[in-house]
């Protein structure tokens, strides 16, 4: 089977401090890989990394069998990769419905046209309501952002990385800050996910996320520890004595 995402020999440095040191990930089509590690392991830089958001300093990164590592990051978006990330990004003072549309014209011709207004356009405005009933915020689509709850937050930005229809969906610490019954919300979002979609997730509720990951991957200082099931990773001594803390 070929790897969506492979990533091989990835190096980033700040400066003298080596962030990510000689990262290998592998991960399938249709996948739930789980990225775990202490403050401070290269989680979201690697994330970045994968991305484009950051330029590595050597290694390879592949995206559905295609070469990426010098690709711009609105180039991997159109190859199929989205992502949320771990301070929510939105725009605070467009309501939800402006903010779902903005999302579907980064992959739509439209964002070529330069004249009228395409808040006027209704088929996009229907596309956009879909997003939004489909987490559960079609009744407050014209509602400020500001106005809403910082679990509806995080339920609009990943609504709106599904709604550019991505191959691969990257989640930094979609859980992080919630409230008992906003992480409800947000959980029943990701079990609807379609299951064709590759995601890799960064969490550290390790109930929620052991419950959700197919595989997993241990970072510590930038490297890779250890690789493997579920139950491999959740059974190795190193997993308890580094993240787990026991």
């Amino acid at each position: 089977m070929s790897a969506v995402v492979e990533v091989a020999g990835l190096c980033k440095s700040f400066g003298g401090l080596q962030v990510t040191r000689s990262v290998n990930l592998r991960v399938e089509r249709g996948e739930r890989h789980l990225l775990i590690g202490p403050n401070g392991a290269g989680k979201t830089t690697l994330f970045n990394l994968i991305a484009g958001d950051l330029a590595a300093n050597s290694g390879s990164i592949s995206l559905l069998g295609k070469p990426v590592t010098g690709t711009p990051t609105a180039a991997r978006a159109q190859l199929g990769l989205a992502r949320t990330y771990q301070i929510v990004t939105l725009f605070g003072r467009d309501n939800l419905l402006h903010n779902v549309k903005l999302a579907l014209l980064g992959k739509s011709a439209l964002r070529w046209r330069h004249w009228g207004s395409f808040d006027l356009d209704r088929t996009l405005s229907a596309r956009a309501l879909e997003v939004l009933d489909s987490a559960g915020l079609a009744s407050k689509a014209q509602c400020a952002l500001e106005q809403t709850s910082y679990g509806e937050k995080r339920r609009l930005e990943i609504a709106m990385a599904l709604a550019q229809n991505p191959q691969v969906l990257l989640l930094d610490e979609p859980l992080a800050g919630l409230s008992p019954q906003e992480r409800e919300s947000v959980i029943a979002l990701l079990r609807r996910i379609d299951p064709s979609i590759t995601i890799i997730m960064i969490e550290h509720d390790m109930e929620v996320a052991l419950a959700f990951a197919d595989r997993i991957t241990l970072l510590h200082y930038g490297q890779v520890i250890l690789a493997g099931s579920r139950q491999d990773v959740v059974a190795d001594p190193r997993t308890r004595e580094i993240y787990l803390g026991h």
